[in-house]
């Protein structure tokens, strides 16, 4: 029995992750008892550390009940202090003038929890005595040590605001659902940076969480009464997490309870489809829900014209399935596609039908909601920025104007045999006082206006051709609606394009008529 030394540079093979490595050493034949030395002796090999190094520990500080003192007149400490009461602590403040004092009134008179006590006069040392922190807002050097040294002599900790080189704590930034807490810090290095992630945060963390974390602390001790095994324990909290995601807009019920306690660990996983808007490609542009539903998905099912940067917002663990559906080239079959969503949500999953634009617009979203319905499946849906608003607003151009387009129209160039289709009401799209956008019309544009103008349309009408709109590499061409064949021509190859047409264009077919590159205003700024 021989032993393979595997280098912790190398690993098990060229590109291999350090977990694959960990998890390949750890399947190599151990040498046996006794052999020492040569080519059978197993030598050690350094595994990687589980966490990298941190600036501070993180931790949370119970503070209900006990004293906090906030010396200083200024808004940092104001909200310090309310911040500190919220946690329930009693704050004594010590503004140092009348004029700094009057700065406290509304946080004194309504703290969150605790309480808050203001005094006009500066600080003493004996203020500090019993405290469990410190917290000031004090410019001059040697009064900050000073300060620094009487609550380190009393045995508290100490905030010095601003000056994170005296903090022997500092304060991150909140995202509060209590009980559930999220802090962030950047170590004082970019405080706008922290209170970005936490809006972003704040986004995608529904306010609903915060019953069901409050149910999950009420309902604690009746699962220890009730459920003595750890690993029932175990799955009764996997079942309770499943459901506060699924009902997050909503309180935990009796009705929750009782069926998280009774019989549901035996009952069957119930599976259910949702239907999810992309959007036309900028993953910003995804809506809260759209988030969650991701994050929370068993099985995304996505269409070719959802980018990985949407993509990368779905739950780790989800498996991803791509279902292409692009125009005139090799697709999935729909059939096949509502087969799988209904099989998949049978066998107990969550699954995502992730659609670009909004999946009720050309998004063949019908056939699925039947095939579920049919099958006794439940299906939600959740609507998505449609490809028209998305590349509308790039443009900077609405859809609808009082005096020019009374009327918007949506319609697709692409039938359900890959032609244009022969039932569109052409005096609707002769209408000059209508904005008509045009979804999959890339093989059949020219034969589009060529009947459009045939019917009535006025051949200068204003037009735009967008492809990949919202994206970072869109592109359009703009001009008369008789030149606009020839134009998109230019588009790049493979790019889902969005054509609009009438007098909402006017600006941009007056503009240029070659293909633009389009950049976002985040970029160029």
């Amino acid at each position: 029995m021989t032993a393979r030394r595997i280098s912790p540079l190398q690993g098990p093979g060229v590109g291999a992750s350090p977990e694959k490595a960990v998890q390949a050493e750890a399947l190599q034949p151990m040498t046996p008892r006794g052999v020492q030395g040569g080519e059978g002796e197993r030598v050690p090999v350094a595994t990687p550390a589980r966490i990298a190094p941190l600036p501070n520990l993180p931790l949370f500080h119970k503070l209900a009940g006990r004293k906090v003192v906030v010396a200083g007149g200024s808004q940092g400490a104001v909200w310090k202090s309310e911040l500190v009461a919220a946690a329930g602590a009693n704050v004594v403040v010590l503004a140092g003038s009348d004029i700094a004092a009057r700065l406290y009134d509304d946080v004194a008179a309504h703290p969150a929890s605790g309480t808050i006590t203001v005094h006009a006069r500066g600080w003493e040392p004996a203020d500090l005595a019993g405290a469990a922190l410190a917290l000031a807002d004090i410019a001059d050097e040697a009064e900050a040590l000073r300060f620094i040294a009487a609550a380190h002599e009393a045995g508290a900790l100490v905030n010095i605001i601003d000056r994170t080189e005296h903090c022997d704590v500092t304060f991150g930034t909140i995202v509060n659902r209590a009980p559930v807490v999220v802090a962030i810090s950047t170590e004082g290095g970019a405080p706008m940076l922290g209170q970005s992630i936490r809006a972003r945060m704040e986004s995608i963390l529904p306010l609903g969480l915060s019953a069901w974390a409050k149910a999950a602390q009420s309902w604690r001790p009746l699962l220890k009464e009730r459920v003595k095994s750890f690993q029932d324990r175990r799955r009764f909290w996997e079942r309770f997490t499943e459901r506060a995601w699924q009902n997050v807009d909503r309180a935990p019920t009796e009705a929750d309870r009782d069926a998280l306690f009774g019989g549901a660990a035996a009952a069957p996983r119930i599976g259910k489809v949702t239907l999810v808007g992309a959007g036309p490609g900028d993953p910003e542009l995804l809506t809260l829900k759209a988030v969650r539903a991701l994050q929370t998905a068993d099985v995304i099912l996505y269409d070719d014209l959802v980018g990985p940067d949407v993509l990368e917002l779905a739950r780790r663990e989800a498996r991803r399935v791509a279902v292409g559906k692009t125009g005139h080239g090799p697709s999935c079959s729909q059939r096949d596609i509502c087969r799988e969503i209904v099989a998949l949500a049978k066998a107990g999953e969550s699954v995502v039908r992730l659609k670009g634009g909004d999946p009720l617009i050309f998004g063949r979203a019908t056939e699925e909601i039947d095939a579920c319905r049919a099958a006794g499946v439940e299906v939600s849906i959740i609507p998505g920025i449609s490809a028209a608003q998305g590349a509308a607003a790039t443009l900077g151009i609405s859809l609808t104007e009082r005096l020019h387009a009374r009327r918007l129209q949506l319609v697709t160039g692409h039938g359900a045999d890959g032609k244009l289709p022969t039932d569109i009401e052409w005096a609707a799209i002769a209408d000059p006082v209508t904005t008509t956008v045009i979804y999959m019309p890339r093989k059949t544009l020219a034969q589009f206006v060529e009947r459009a103008l045939a019917e009535g349309l006025d051949p200068a009408t204003p037009a735009v051709a967008v492809a990949s709109a919202t994206r970072g590499d869109q592109e359009q061409v703009a001009g008369a609606v008789r030149d606009l064949p020839a134009l998109a021509a230019g588009l790049r190859q493979g790019a889902p394009v969005t054509v609009i047409i009438g007098k909402v264009a006017r600006e941009r077919a007056l503009a240029h008529a070659d293909v633009l590159a389009f950049s976002k205003v985040s970029e160029a700024a």
